[in-house]
């Protein structure tokens, strides 16, 4: 397991940091998007600069995925990106729905292998009332709250 955890990781982040680094490099070709809301959501995002803000979450999370450390804190920078291009494709463009699903996968994969990271998102948390009551210091006098 420790080796489909390596190779999903390694393959995930050499992902986004290649399609990252093209957002700003433009190395890869682009097709032009289909009509329709797509060429206009793509447009919007282009228009606005905002393409920079995902390239740049994609190659930060694509090398803290790559280089091993902070992984939760790479697949917390890629998680918003990854459900954008999940439903980017499958509500506007869906030609690359196998893609998106593929790189879906590999992170819902690197998400359950790193799970305990991510544990208190989803544990009831204690409340007050359930604390065992301290005694606090006050000056000279000792109260219990």
């Amino acid at each position: 397991m420790k080796i489909a955890t390596i190779v999903a990781r390694s393959l995930l982040g050499l992902i986004f940091v290649v399609f990252g680094l093209n957002m700003f490099l433009h190395f890869i070709p682009m097709p032009p998007p289909p009509e329709g809301p797509a060429r206009d959501f793509m447009m919007a995002l282009f228009v606005s600069h905002y393409l920079y803000v995902i390239g740049a979450l994609q190659v930060t999370g694509g090398v803290l995925l790559l280089i091993g450390r902070k992984v939760p804190l790479g697949l917390t920078l890629l998680g918003p990106v990854i459900v954008n291009i999940l439903c980017f494709h499958v509500l506007m463009a869906p030609a690359g729905l196998p893609m998106a699903i593929v790189v879906s996968l590999l992170a819902l994969f690197l998400l359950w292998r790193y799970r305990e990271h991510f544990a208190g998102l989803v544990k009831n948390a204690r409340v007050i009332s359930d604390l065992p009551r301290q005694a606090i210091a006050t000056g000279n006098a000792s109260v219990n709250s």
